[in-house]
């Protein structure tokens, strides 16, 4: 099993009106968060996995308990909480990218306290962490101790996903991100997170500062450019980006993750020395497989992450 780590909210996507004088903009509200999106990934992609989150009590709290359910995400890691459940209001722009505003202070996704860590057995083969429970209080704290905790027993994913909305200060983002790099063994960053977390910096050189630490492999996704990959044993290179028709990009670097995790499990290789023992081939059609799978959200609207049997081998 993998346990994702962090939030779990809805996105409203702001639905088209033809007649803009009107008073009324219609949404469309779709069960989301990055964490809440690898966890369901992974299930479509045939992997066991729960989620350590704070779920609302509120009709939306228990609209996603139903979802992950439904998915077959266990139910063992996650905690009922008496708060609103966050809200991010989504407006996509003429490329499908999407921009982000939430309303989550004091909600229940970001109230996982110390107390609440789990005692994790053997079945845990890995942990993932990402997204902007890494900087809002207390989740943020709660989640860097379980990675201490847990750092050199398993597998340890981080995609730090940088919202600017619910924590604006990226020197905040900057400092929790450096503390959390040396415990992570697979790292997957976009280039617009690094941009943002390291303006002006040339991406091969701290993709080789991190890897100069405990990671064994770096992915950094470059959206309609492509993807690159970084291996500490191997080298880096780059592929292009899958022809295809976009509707949208919400969901895509969740797919490519999920899709990571996944093909690590397929292949008995998701753990510390499973990441060691990978050569040029194993990388290279890992990568090919994380593209691939991203590129199939990318061509449906909102997060439609895809089922193991749409991606052939």
């Amino acid at each position: 099993m993998y346990l994702v780590c962090g939030e779990a909210l809805f996105d409203f996507f702001a639905q088209a009106d033809s007649n803009e004088q009107t008073n009324q903009v219609d949404f469309k509200a779709i069960a989301g968060g990055s964490p809440f999106n690898v966890a369901v990934g992974l299930r479509r992609l045939g992997v066991d996995a729960g989620l350590f989150a704070g779920l609302s009590t509120d009709y939306l709290g228990k609209r996603l308990k139903h979802v992950l359910l439904n998915e077959g995400v266990s139910d063992q890691y996650w905690l009922e909480i008496d708060a609103p459940t966050t809200l991010a209001m989504v407006a996509l722009d003429a490329s499908g990218v999407p921009t982000y505003s939430f309303r989550g202070e004091g909600c229940a996704d970001r109230q996982l306290q110390p107390q609440h860590l789990p005692t994790l057995g053997p079945e845990v083969r890995g942990l993932h962490i990402g997204s902007f429970s890494l900087v809002v209080q207390p989740i943020a704290d709660t989640l860097l101790a379980l990675v201490q905790r847990e750092s050199g027993q398993r597998l340890i994913s981080l995609d730090p996903n940088v919202r600017l909305n619910p924590q604006p200060d990226i020197d905040v983002w900057r400092q929790r991100i450096n503390q959390l790099i040396p415990y992570a063994d697979l790292i997957k960053v976009s280039d617009e997170d690094l941009e943002l977390l390291y303006p002006g910096q040339d991406p091969l050189q701290i993709a080789q500062s991190w890897l100069g630490q405990r990671c064994q492999l770096l992915f950094l996704t470059r959206g309609s450019q492509g993807a690159s990959v970084f291996s500490r044993q191997h080298g880096h290179w780059s592929v292009p980006a899958q022809s295809i028709t976009v509707a949208d990009t919400v969901g895509a670097g969740d797919t490519f993750q999920a899709a990571v995790i996944a093909w690590l499990t397929e292949h008995g290789l998701d753990s510390i020395d499973g990441l060691q023992q990978l050569n040029n081939t194993q990388i290279a059609a890992l990568l090919d497989f994380a593209c691939r799978a991203a590129a199939l959200t990318c061509s449906k609207t909102g997060p439609d992450l895809p089922y193991r049997h749409q991606l052939v081998l």
